[in-house]
């Protein structure tokens, strides 16, 4: 369940605050051929399962920038930010891919508020998400969203 903030401003002083952890997701092949359609990256590894079945993972892993990607997915499940006229996705900082995740894997969100500031009349807030795959040591991938949203009156 997101934590709720009623105001951008709100987010000020709430730096360590933890969120989630999200529900799990899996990630299936149709998934991952689905991106690799979007992209253009068909490398084998990640849609050719008969191949890679004898390649370095046992089996197809999803695309790096795809489990990235779901980091949008599940920012609202983490977070919720209300009382704002607009916000935007700055980017991201210190992009870190740390385990692959494997076709029928299960992924969840976790976050923590990391820094918040004001910003050329904006609340600025970066969010580090962890990937975490289910029965592995090691997360998929962790980043710090960078979000700006604009106050209310």
């Amino acid at each position: 369940m997101a934590k709720i903030f009623s105001n951008p401003r709100d987010l000020i002083g709430q730096e360590g605050t933890q969120l989630g952890p999200t529900d799990w997701l899996i990630i299936d092949q149709d998934r991952v051929n689905g991106f690799a359609e979007v992209t253009g990256d068909h490398q084998w590894i990640h849609v050719d399962v008969e191949r890679a079945k004898a390649g370095p993972f046992g089996g197809t892993i999803a695309h790096g920038y795809l489990t990235m990607s779901l980091v949008n997915f599940f920012l609202p499940d983490l977070i919720e930010v209300r009382g704002f006229t607009h916000a935007v996705n700055v980017g991201a900082d210190r992009l870190r891919f740390l385990a692959p995740v494997k076709v029928g894997s299960r992924i969840r969100g976790v976050g923590e508020i990391v820094s918040v500031e004001e910003v050329k009349g904006a609340i600025q807030s970066v969010v580090r998400v962890t990937v975490e795959i289910e029965g592995s040591d090691k997360p998929a991938c962790v980043v710090d969203t960078i979000s700006r949203y604009f106050p209310e009156g």
